[in-house]
């Protein structure tokens, strides 16, 4: 029997292992990459960061389909990239099986969860893990509850994060609350948690709670993948950037009643029932202008102190930044059902507006920026005399009163004590406003022959 060459053996071995090789790889290009849904392969034959990114990314979308998760994205420079125009124009982008618009260059998709329409189910979780996702759920105390003693502390899910091949999924929850509004809570890690879970420097929600208008969604398919989003993106992407959110000093309003009980006549009762009613009317006016406003005065110093109205200052007082100052806002406020009082000053200098509504009063200051300090004006009809009152720079943060989402000074304390000094927490009920304000200065009169313009009483 002819002896067989070792050698020659091995080279045909070799050769048959590599042409089998060479077509699986065939194969695989030719027919598998090209079924629905799989993507792990870019044209020049190599995985890269993106290919991972979409496929975490599917797996967790099939996921969240199957158990019915109200999901939406929310990330914002994933949203950031899908402008109006590319809905409409490039549709045939969206459907690109390549990841461009979900994969950013970041380690953290985020999305968001309406968590009143969606049932907690541990399955989900318990099948979020078993396909490779290490988890972390952060959990807070629901603010909803915190008004009454016996509920307050019960904690609620406010964040979840899966994690696989380096990827992060963030999902925020989103809660509907009393004032016909969508909030999250804050991301705060307990000390028994991985601080390295997530580069949570990086992500887009989580900093502090956060309010948004109710939103209305779209399916579209985004880089092959079926997904909702805000219908209108850029409307939500301004909303994030101004969404922060102040929860009313609940422990602290609940002591302060303990020394001051809070009034509960017929005559108080019906006050706070007209004042919500006449806040309600202001918000959504001044909303259809997109006329952002804050509460003010004695309406600001009952939310931070009291976590209510005053019922003893007869009135609600907003402020607004004279540089949203609109002409039609007294025609707005007419049309709205209620009647101009009077009208002081101009919109150079001190202009103030007043209303009447079922015998409740709605002051509006303008404030004005000057000299690294904001200030808003003061006329005493009878004198004609002028007065300012300052306060320092602030910024505008969310917040509810009276079942109303409204906007207060982020540095409410710093405003509150401007305006009413150190004793902030002690309820005055003789207020003198040409004199008692800590921040009161007197600022000239004005000339008698611009009275009939700029000093109007109906």
């Amino acid at each position: 029997m002819p002896r067989v060459n070792r050698t020659c053996v091995l080279s045909l071995l070799l050769v048959s292992s590599c042409a089998f090789l060479l077509f699986q790889l065939h194969y695989y290009r030719k027919y598998v990459s090209k079924q629905s849904g799989f993507h792990i392969l870019n044209p020049a034959s190599h995985v890269t960061s993106s290919d991972v990114q979409w496929q975490v990314l599917k797996k967790f979308l099939s996921l969240a389909q199957h158990f019915r998760l109200p999901l939406f994205l929310a990330d914002i420079r994933a949203l950031s990239l899908i402008s109006q125009d590319a809905l409409r124009q490039n549709d045939q982008m969206l459907h690109d099986p390549q990841c461009i618009f979900l994969c950013t260059g970041q380690p953290v998709t985020s999305f968001a969860l309406y968590a009143n329409q969606w049932k907690y189910d541990p399955g989900f979780l318990l099948a979020a893990q078993q396909r490779g996702f290490e988890f972390l759920e952060l959990r807070g105390e629901d603010p909803r509850l915190a008004s009454l003693d016996t509920l307050s502390g019960r904690e609620i899910p406010l964040h979840f994060l899966f994690r696989l091949h380096g990827y992060t999924i963030h999902v925020v929850l989103l809660y509907e609350r009393s004032g016909n509004y969508l909030w999250h809570g804050a991301v705060r890690l307990k000390a028994n948690m991985d601080q390295n879970f997530a580069p949570f420097q990086l992500l887009d929600y989580g900093r502090y709670a956060s309010a948004y208008d109710r939103l209305q969604l779209m399916l579209i398919v985004l880089d092959g993948l079926d997904v909702r989003v805000p219908q209108n993106i850029s409307s939500f992407l301004m909303q994030q950037q101004q969404a922060r959110f102040l929860e009313c000093r609940h422990h602290d309003a609940r002591n302060f009643l303990q020394l001051y009980p809070d009034d509960s006549s017929a005559a108080a009762y019906d006050f706070r029932r007209k004042a919500k009613s006449l806040l309600s009317v202001a918000a959504r006016t001044l909303a259809v202008l997109h006329v952002p406003f804050w509460i003010s005065s004695g309406t600001c110093l009952g939310w931070f102190r009291q976590c209510n109205i005053i019922s003893y200052s007869r009135d609600v007082d907003i402020g607004i930044f004279i540089s949203d100052f609109r002409p039609d806002i007294v025609a707005a406020f007419r049309d709205a059902g209620l009647s101009l009082k009077h009208k002081f000053g101009k919109v150079e200098d001190s202009l103030e507006l007043s209303f009447l509504n079922d015998d409740v009063k709605l002051d509006i200051f303008f404030f004005y920026k000057d000299k690294g300090v904001v200030w808003n004006g003061g006329t005493q009809a009878k004198s004609g005399k002028k007065f300012k009152y300052i306060f320092p720079p602030f910024t505008l943060c969310w917040a509810e009163l009276l079942e109303v989402k409204v906007r207060v000074p982020c540095e409410t304390l710093d405003y509150v004590m401007a305006n009413y000094g150190v004793f902030w927490n002690v309820p005055v009920r003789s207020w003198d406003w040409k004199t008692s304000p800590s921040n009161v200065i007197k600022n000239g009169m004005w000339p008698l022959k611009e009275w009939a313009e700029l000093i109007q009483v109906y």
